[in-house]
């Protein structure tokens, strides 16, 4: 029996060892488990490379359909699979959305909007606080600009921008509890955690702040909607009236927005010439002024480290077209665009679709906008920034 016992076990272990050997298989009566071209749903033309991940997944999965006396849920395997996928790639914005995430993501998005009195932005795909509005219940809560939105509801899934707003586009007085992690920077990991339970509500910011100071018009853009054009269009020429010579448009805190808005802003100082550069993977593509300036007076774009996305493409474009001195920090660098497609057996993929170069052709992602004139940001209890942009916007004024 022991000399039987032995020789079970060593077959065993030569199956293990052979099982990638098919004319040894075939001796040894295992003939079942020969993979062939015409059998292998995984087999490439060759018979021998797989040069795909589907190729060799699909290996796997024909060798547990046939041969595994083991199962699996399709679905699971399949989240933790792409899951994986995605985890190994170097687009930090690429997510994977399984049937139930992306139905809930569709839900929220066609909800009308209310929010807890944060203004949001991105950076790696993670999704942060730019702007935390006064006498909102994340201020009163303790929400600081530069957290990070860690978990909404306990659910630690990962939170992108796109998905923070709509997941927070709740009915009035709904309660949410946000968890926010606090690191030192924004390329900081870790950080403390705080928990915070919070009430919607409609909050309504002013898109376009505008006031003279002295001869200089300040302009405040918050972020780049579909009427910021208008809404700056309409500021400059109340501005000019009053005796504006020359503007101050900050930019700071601005996480971007529509690209289209980028462009059409900065057509209101660009007479003509490349804005942006988009490019995909068919090529590059440019986006030009539409010649519908509104004015010719000297400007001084101010940005910080939270200027991103398009607010960026409209720094670049004034400054690449010299039609703006650039002052404040480096901006954030954000200048990819992502966009999310349905998958055929449910969920979606976001991925990043395209990237912004300069109208030189500079590129903006992981780069952003370094200023002509360096301001640091200096002490919260005074606008140093502000008061050195305005100080150069007078300057410009000739005479």
């Amino acid at each position: 029996m022991a000399v039987v016992f032995l020789c079970v076990c060593a077959s065993f272990v030569v199956g293990f060892l052979v099982r990638g050997n098919e004319a040894l298989l075939e001796r040894l009566g295992f003939d079942s488990l020969v993979v062939s071209a015409e059998n292998n749903p995984g087999q490439t033309v060759t018979g021998n490379t797989y040069d795909s991940i589907s190729a060799r997944v699909a290996e796997v999965e024909g060798v547990v359909d046939s041969d595994s006396l083991d199962t699996y849920d399709l679905d699971d395997a399949t989240k933790r699979v792409l899951d994986s996928f995605v985890a190994s790639t170097a687009d930090p914005y690429l997510t994977y959305y399984d049937q139930d995430r992306y139905a809930a993501y569709l839900q929220e998005t066609a909800r009308g909007y209310t929010g807890i009195g944060v203004l949001f932005g991105e950076y790696r795909g993670q999704c942060y606080a730019v702007e935390v509005f006064p006498g909102s219940a994340a201020e009163a809560a303790g929400v600081q600009v530069g957290d990070f939105v860690a978990a909404i509801d306990g659910d630690r899934e990962g939170w992108s921008l796109t998905e923070t707003v709509n997941a927070l586009a709740r009915e009035e007085g709904s309660q949410v509890v946000v968890t926010w992690r606090r690191p030192g920077s924004l390329e900081g990991e870790g950080g403390p955690e705080i928990t915070t339970t919070l009430i919607c509500s409609e909050y309504r910011e002013q898109n376009v702040e505008s006031r003279l100071v002295g001869e200089v018009g300040y302009v405040k853009l918050t972020q780049l909607t579909q009427s910021s054009d208008a809404l700056v269009r309409s500021a400059i020429v109340d501005l000019t009236a009053q005796g504006a010579r020359s503007l101050v448009l900050d930019l700071r805190d601005n996480p971007g927005g529509y690209l289209t808005s980028a462009v059409n802003v900065a057509s209101l100082f660009v007479q003509s010439g490349v804005i942006v550069q988009i490019n995909t993977v068919d090529g590059t593509t440019n986006k030009t002024a539409s010649g519908d300036v509104a004015t010719d007076l000297p400007v001084v774009a101010l940005v910080n480290q939270n200027t991103a996305g398009a607010a960026e493409v409209l720094t670049a474009a004034l400054q690449d077209n010299q039609r703006a001195t650039v002052a404040g920090q480096t901006t954030l660098g954000k200048g990819s665009v992502q966009v999310v497609r349905e998958l055929s057996f449910g969920g979606a993929l976001r991925y990043t679709a395209a990237t912004y170069l300069t109208p030189l052709g500079h590129d903006i992602q992981n780069v952003g906008i370094v200023p002509t004139i360096s301001i640091p940001a200096g002490d919260t209890s005074s606008d140093e920034q502000l008061t050195v942009a305005i100080e150069t916007a007078q300057s410009l004024v000739a005479g």
